[in-house]
């Protein structure tokens, strides 16, 4: 375990002088991430400017359910963004290799490898929506509510790492990934609003197959007193369970069929 955390220490150092060396550039792309996740909001409050509720929800509740939703996507992006690296350059370009030198977990290597500040963007708005909706709906945060929220947010975290794992996982049939990867991830944005505006097929999809439904609308329900704790966050920590474990397993089954290959 003490190697683990020594090889993440490391790289993350590394990370950080690289952020301090370059940090004209982290700081403008951070303001810059910040800016297109404000344009989402702007889109949700051009569509309550001709309409009072969306099916029963509130301008805020939505606000909420969006907010809460860019925190475990903003965390995740932050520390698991080296799969997007793996769904496109690591396994066409033969560089799986050098994870299979070393003498620990090649998952673990190749998430500790890259850390993502631009989430950090992600991260800020989301909490800054939930403080801002949560003070004009005048919710009532009891300590039993905060520790729900924040096992919902680690659920939730689980579940999009799961979700990118499994996607990335292709890559090791079909060499490049990041195009399915891309299409799959943007169907978290259908999580931000409430399931009840969207067709069955979709809240079927969203629910069963790729739950990114569990990343912000059953939680955000739940907080919101318009959903329960069973599927708020019970069955959210569920599907967490089950998602990655499927997720690990299509990782170990696409490794073991890993043949190195490049240019």
């Amino acid at each position: 375990m003490k190697r683990y955390f020594r090889l993440y220490g490391r790289f993350l150092n590394q990370y950080i002088k690289t952020l301090i060396e370059y940090r004209a550039d982290f700081v403008l792309g951070l303001i810059g991430f910040i800016l297109v996740q404000f344009t989402g909001v702007v889109f949700v409050k051009l569509i309550f400017n001709n309409i009072p509720s969306l099916q029963g929800w509130s301008f805020y509740e939505i606000l909420f359910i969006y907010g809460f939703a860019q925190i475990p996507r903003g965390i995740d992006h932050v520390f698991t963004d080296n799969l997007w690296m793996l769904s496109g350059r690591i396994i066409v370009q033969g560089q799986f290799d050098r994870y299979l030198l070393r003498p620990l977990n090649p998952l673990f290597q190749l998430i500790a490898e890259r850390f993502q500040p631009d989430g950090f963007g992600e991260i800020i708005i989301g909490f800054i929506l939930v403080v801002i909706s949560s003070i004009q709906l005048s919710l009532n945060y009891t300590p039993f509510k905060i520790l729900m929220f924040i096992i919902a947010v680690l659920c939730a975290i689980v579940i999009y790492t799961a979700i990118k794992l499994a996607v990335a996982s292709i890559a090791f049939w079909i060499k490049f990934a990041q195009s399915y990867l891309y299409m799959t991830y943007q169907l978290s944005d259908f999580a931000k609003y409430p399931m009840g505006i969207y067709p069955k097929a979709i809240r079927g999809v969203l629910t069963f197959i790729i739950p990114f439904a569990f990343t912000g609308y059953y939680p955000g329900a739940y907080l919101l007193g318009k959903g329960s704790i069973i599927t708020g966050v019970l069955l959210t920590a569920v599907v967490a369970v089950v998602s990655i474990t499927v997720a690990y397993c299509i990782w170990l089954k696409g490794m073991s069929l890993y043949e190195s290959s490049g240019s």
